[in-house]
């Protein structure tokens, strides 16, 4: 099975139990937003997905391959941006790009033409030669983004991505990102808690308190409402 699938999964710090036996499946070139209030598990779920954490409680496959048995070959599928940014300020956009490429072992030509695509797919080009300080919220995100896709991965984490932006910034991020999967192919697993992220076609996962509550085609969920309306229905919460 390709794309992204997630079986049973369970995980607790302790006595408190972050993820109570989730499960969902995103299929290859499709968008799901793992939408879901502060604390509801999204963080503790892209952990067991980047195996920064593991956990013998279910099945994580990542384009076919179990992460616990095949971690390897499951992590080189993969890129991710993490709600905490992780750029060298220092350095200017393209050596940041170019030493995550060597980390992936990637050199010479190859590198510069995988650089090239990523910034250009995030409209970055011209800013290659800028120090990564110089630039504001939105293009450092878009940088994260297009360092994500320097090895070529078939699925995309993206840990609330737009934390901190402006309404504009999030507004480019949330399109370029929706670009990628509908013209790249590329599976995405977009975690945030804001319903105006979400288009209609888009594939959603709801989860509150450590469960699943919920995961089907935006436009099914709704029937016509609100997704916000939805979504603060489904999980108590209070707008």
């Amino acid at each position: 099975m390709t794309g992204l699938s997630v079986r049973n999964v369970s995980y607790a710090y302790g006595e408190k139990r972050a993820l109570d036996d989730v499960s969902f499946h995103v299929p290859q070139g499709a968008f799901c937003a793992l939408l879901g209030p502060n604390g509801a598990g999204k963080s503790t779920l892209f952990s067991l997905l980047t195996r920064l954490f593991t956990t013998a409680q279910g099945v994580i496959e990542v384009a076919g391959f179990d992460i616990s048995k095949q971690p390897r070959q499951a992590l080189a599928q993969i890129g991710v941006v993490f709600q905490q940014p992780t750029l060298d300020l220092d350095l200017t956009v393209h050596r940041n790009l170019s030493y995550f490429a060597a980390l992936h072992g990637l050199a010479g030509r190859d590198a510069e033409m995988r650089i090239s695509a990523a910034l250009d797919r995030l409209d970055m080009a011209e800013r290659a030669a800028e120090r990564t300080r110089d630039l504001n919220g939105g293009h450092r995100r878009r940088l994260e983004i297009a360092r994500s896709l320097i090895h070529s991965p078939s699925v995309l984490l993206l840990d609330e991505p737009t934390v901190g932006l402006d309404a504009a910034a999030r507004k480019a991020i949330t399109q370029h990102v929706h670009a990628l999967s509908q013209q790249d192919g590329l599976t995405v697993l977009w975690a945030t808690h804001l319903t105006d992220e979400i288009e209609p076609d888009d594939h959603v996962a709801i989860l509150h308190r450590g469960k699943l509550l919920k995961q089907e085609l935006c436009s099914d969920l709704t029937s016509g409402q609100p997704l916000q309306h939805v979504f603060l229905s489904m999980t108590g919460a209070t707008a």
